[in-house]
């Protein structure tokens, strides 16, 4: 799988806990801080308070084989809302995405438009069996990020680099699926 072609990955999980609950879960851009190996910190930007269409913030990142780095992410659907009576898409279902930016040029020109982003993340929450199933999906390019330094360096190796991210990226998904099924599961046995 090449780079250009946007290659992605989804992981998904069911959690015994109603959409509401885990929808506070999902939208809480600080939460995955808790439960991500990557990210490490976030903040809403340009006076943002929570999740709209259009509203941006800044995560900074840590990998032990590079230097930190930050990204900013503009959220780009929100079908679904924290109150219960919130609009929802098709059958129930709610869904959070955001693209991520190399704003700072790390990469190479730095990016503002998500056409651009380095990676597009995505929660869909579907009402099932009184619970809900939650999946997290990711896609990433087409922007410079990098997997594009590493492809650069070693374009023998593309397929073999894209495979290695796509598995780091579901490791850390996996882990923020697991820790949000864990967090919406104790409150429902907490009530």
């Amino acid at each position: 799988m090449r780079y250009a072609d946007g290659p992605g990955t989804v992981c998904e999980v069911f959690v015994q806990a109603p959409v509401d609950r885990v929808w506070e879960l999902v939208t809480d851009i600080e939460l995955p801080t808790r439960l991500s190996p990557e990210l490490q910190r976030v903040a809403w930007l340009d006076g943002a308070d929570g999740p709209a269409v259009g509203a941006r913030f800044e995560g900074h990142n840590h990998r032990a084989d590079m230097p930190d780095w930050r990204t900013v992410s503009e959220v780009t659907e929100l079908t679904g809302s924290t109150a219960p009576t919130g609009p929802t898409g098709p059958a129930g279902v709610r869904v959070f995405a955001w693209a991520v930016m190399d704003a700072d040029g790390r990469y190479g020109e730095p990016v503002s438009d998500p056409a651009g982003s380095l990676a597009r993340w995505r929660f869909d929450l579907t009402p099932e069996d009184g619970g809900t199933r939650l999946r997290q999906s990711v896609e990433i390019g087409p922007g410079r990020s990098g997997v594009s330094a590493y492809i650069d360096a070693k374009p023998e190796f593309e397929e073999k680099i894209v495979d290695f991210r796509l598995g780091e990226l579901r490791k850390g998904m996996t882990a923020t699926l697991e820790g949000v099924k864990s967090l919406a599961e104790q409150a429902e046995q907490g009530e």
